[in-house]
């Protein structure tokens, strides 16, 4: 599995400031919308409903919320980079300014794990981060993510 199966160009935005997480997943929500033509309000339910059972603020900055979704048959994702960090309750108390968003049907088990294995690993990656933090045009972002790096997932 490769992150470009995962995410597609029109999916990377650079955003300048978001005041709230609830005000970030309606970002990613529209995202989805306009990219995927998923319905805004159930991503934003389905990601509030996730983040309740536990910060998907994996530190260092790195944000990787998800959701299974009822209309969706692949794994899809969106990326986000804030030019302002947010306060997200990461576990290590960073705000977070790159934002991983993965979709998946709600009946893909062992796939969805796998992808945000892969996503986590690829967002996770030094040179990956410093690449991120330094580029603020959303086809430099995609390129960064989906380069093909020998990043296999078991």
């Amino acid at each position: 599995m490769a992150l470009s199966k995962l995410l597609i160009p029109e999916a990377v935005r650079v955003v300048g400031q978001l005041t709230s997480k609830k005000r970030l997943f309606q970002e990613l929500g529209e995202l989805a919308s306009s990219v995927y033509r998923l319905d805004a309000a159930t991503v934003i339910d389905r990601l509030h409903e996730r983040e309740s059972l536990g910060s998907t603020g994996v530190g260092h900055g790195i944000a990787l919320p998800h959701a299974r979704l009822e209309d969706l048959t692949s794994i899809i994702g969106v990326f986000i980079r804030l030019e302002k960090p947010l306060d997200y309750d990461s576990v290590d108390r960073q705000s977070v300014d790159l934002i991983f968003g993965l979709f998946a049907p709600k009946d893909s088990g062992v796939e969805h794990l796998k992808a945000l294995a892969l996503v986590s690993r690829t967002i996770r990656d030094e040179n990956v981060v410093s690449k991120l933090r330094a580029n603020n045009d959303p086809a430099k972002l995609y390129a960064i993510l989906t380069e093909s790096r020998a990043i296999q997932v078991a």
